[in-house]
């Protein structure tokens, strides 16, 4: 499996973008967010990468960064979700706000990307939900044993992205008995 790509870009499009390394140029297809990290054409670049082996031919995709390869890879594990699908909702923000849409339960912010209707953005709830709570919960640096709900639910919100001092003022304003009641009324509080 092509794990990477590094090399001089030599093709930008608005789709994908192709890089020369080792005289072998690699069509690699992007979101838009990895496209506008994607420096001009003659420059040195990096791209994580995966690869999809298909009937009807092999394709390489391209990202920024490997928290939003491990998101595609999480969207394309969805029955009725394909790369291509994947691709369009990762272009529809940073990975953070996709993550924080999911652990919302957003279901319409991913109704609105082509190829998904309602069964399926439901479904991406449902399945990835879970998922991105134990994502965050290995991102936390700080590891401490408590029980008690509200630091708990302290940590999940710095988890998902939000500094120390809004998961603070987040939890001032909400009410709840166990850290996913509390979680789930920050990040409505948080619109």
């Amino acid at each position: 499996m092509i794990a990477s790509v590094r090399g001089k870009v030599t093709v930008r499009r608005p789709d994908h973008v192709v890089i020369e390394s080792a005289g072998v140029g690699y069509r690699l297809a992007v979101s838009a967010e990895t496209l506008k990290a994607v420096p001009a054409v003659g420059k040195e670049t990096l791209l994580q990468s995966h690869l999809v082996m298909r009937d009807d031919g092999i394709y390489l995709f391209g990202f920024a960064s490997e928290e939003e390869r491990e998101l595609f890879l999480m969207l394309i594990g969805v029955q009725g979700v394909g790369p291509k699908v994947a691709l369009a909702v990762l272009s529809g923000g940073t990975t953070r706000e996709l993550l924080r849409a999911i652990a919302a339960g957003d279901s319409a912010r991913f109704q609105a990307f082509p190829g998904i209707g309602k069964r399926t953005a439901d479904r991406i709830i449902v399945e990835l939900r879970e998922k991105v709570a134990g994502e965050a919960a290995l991102d936390e640096i700080v590891i401490t044993r408590t029980d008690d709900p509200r630091s708990l639910a302290r940590q999940g919100l710095v988890g998902l992205g939000f500094s120390s001092q809004e998961a603070d003022e987040l939890l001032s304003e909400v009410a709840g008995d166990t850290p996913e009641e509390l979680i789930g009324e920050a990040l409505r509080a948080s619109r």
